[in-house]
């Protein structure tokens, strides 16, 4: 895109089985298959360097980058050494490698240009040039993932990658190198019969793809910590922080998945992401927050109270101070809950300044729902005449769409049904419409049984039948 530091970014796994063993397993083979539409893609598009961060090459005090012009070695991977070694020869823009680093300085970050014979470039970083860009067609740049880095300072650390662009002129590809979910096998397998090591690992790639395939970068950015928690993310999946901050932190994106496949039980999936609008470079000052680097984001983390989840959040605004008290002895902390805003991208609109719903400390609060379907003022279930007003209507239809409302809802703040712990129910005719909607809701929650309160209101803000209003689980 005209105008823009980005041309593509890609999310690929470096597992070398992909690289050195595609015929041992029917999965292994596909991923190798993607890896060759990915590297045909990146033919096509227009760049002058190919950036790598790849959560294989860790760092413990600050960053590293490579600066040797041509770094040629035999790479044997400690974990698969029975796959064999791994010959490689890199070119280096070692120009943008000086730039970026300048940059991550003056964020107070330590850096190191490294640049001696025989310093081993790590499997993930190897896998992927290899697989992606094997003739050195574009120099490559390549910085180091720091095992103790937090949100703040690793976006820190991608921003600074976008402004070295801007000021050295030139426009790159960006690979983040990681698996999603990284839990292996613990016993040999049948390569053949690989598979993921856990289902729920499983059923938290697919949202996190999904999300990618729509090219809500910003918004994966914003679930990386309770992914790394429920799905055992690759390095707690910081990788998606730092390509976050490289572009832009926008969900302007089209986003592909082209393979996702188990690699020894993990979740090795292969995404491109094509910006929409050009990615631009952030000046350095409105990237400077008040936080002192990552140790407030380390105690953050340590802490474990933010539970982001997986649609778009927005943190709530933030409450007057009140006035000091007078000092006690001995007095505890206030406890701190997270407070988030949940706008659901399924469930229909709201018809008001209000979210779908809420979480606060442990608990989810729903807005009332309604039984409309999402981008439309279609209410399922209902006959208008010529006038708009309703002739009939459909209580178990209507109740039916609202439970699959809330599912939408639940399901996307990282909950579900059969979390619901109360519902509070409005009927607009509870002579005529309880048995209807009753039959439906017992059908839903028979097995659930949440607390119930159902009451009967002489009208609803659109010319609905039924409302439900649910506190659930996280």
């Amino acid at each position: 895109m005209e105008g823009s530091l980005i041309s593509k970014a890609y999310i690929v796994s470096g597992m070398p089985h992909i690289l050195l063993a595609p015929d041992q397993s029917p999965a292994w083979g596909r991923l190798r298959k993607a890896y060759q539409e990915l590297a045909d893609d990146i033919r096509r598009e227009e760049a002058d360097l190919i950036l790598y961060y790849s959560t294989q090459w860790l760092s413990i005090l600050g960053y590293m980058f490579q600066a040797d012009p041509r770094p040629e070695w035999v790479h044997v991977d400690q974990n698969w050494h029975e796959l064999g070694s791994i010959p490689y020869q890199f070119a280096v823009d070692t120009d943008f490698a000086g730039a970026y680093a300048a940059e991550v300085e003056q964020l107070g970050y330590k850096t190191r240009l490294i640049n001696y014979r025989g310093f081993p470039i790590d499997t993930g970083t190897i896998v992927a040039q290899k697989l992606l860009n094997p003739d050195n067609r574009l120099p490559a740049a390549i910085v180091s993932c720091n095992m103790y880095s937090e949100k703040e300072e690793t976006t820190r650390v991608g921003q600074a990658a976008a402004r070295a662009l801007q000021k050295s002129g030139k426009k790159a590809i960006a690979v983040l190198v990681s698996n999603l979910s990284n839990r292996f096998h613990i016993e040999k397998i049948n390569p053949a019969q690989d598979r993921l090591s856990s289902r729920k690992d499983d059923e938290w790639n697919r949202k996190i793809l999904d999300m990618l395939s729509a090219g809500d970068v910003e918004d994966v950015a914003q679930t990386v910590r309770q992914f790394a928690r429920e799905a055992n993310g690759d390095q707690k999946f910081k990788g998606m922080w730092w390509l976050n901050g490289l572009l832009g932190q926008t969900n302007h994106f089209e986003g592909r998945v082209y393979g996702y496949e188990p690699v020894w039980g993990t979740g090795a999936a292969l995404v491109g992401l094509h910006p929409t609008a050009p990615v631009q470079a952030k000046p350095l000052e409105s990237t400077l927050g008040s936080e002192e680097g990552s140790q407030a984001e380390m105690v953050e983390e340590l802490t474990d109270f933010e539970h982001l989840t997986m649609p778009t959040l927005r943190p709530a605004a933030p409450t007057p101070a009140p006035a000091p008290a007078a000092p006690t002895s001995a007095k505890s902390p206030a406890p701190h809950f997270p407070d988030y805003e949940i706008v659901s991208k399924t469930s229909a609109e709201p018809v008001g300044t209000y979210p779908h719903a809420r979480r606060y400390g442990e608990l989810l609060f729903l807005s009332g729902i309604g039984p409309r379907k999402h981008g439309t003022k279609e209410i399922p279930g209902i006959v208008f005449d010529a006038a708009r007003k309703v002739v009939s209507y459909d209580i178990r239809v209507q109740t039916r769409s609202v439970i699959d409302n809330i599912r939408k809802i639940l399901e996307e703040a990282g909950s579900s049904l059969e979390k619901v712990i109360d519902v509070q129910a409005f009927l607009t005719n509870m002579t005529a419409d309880f048995p209807g909607y009753n039959e439906v809701y017992n059908e839903a929650f028979k097995n659930i049984r949440p607390t119930r309160t159902t009451v009967e209101v002489g009208a609803l803000p659109t010319p609905i039948a039924v409302e439900f209003k649910v506190i659930a689980r996280p």
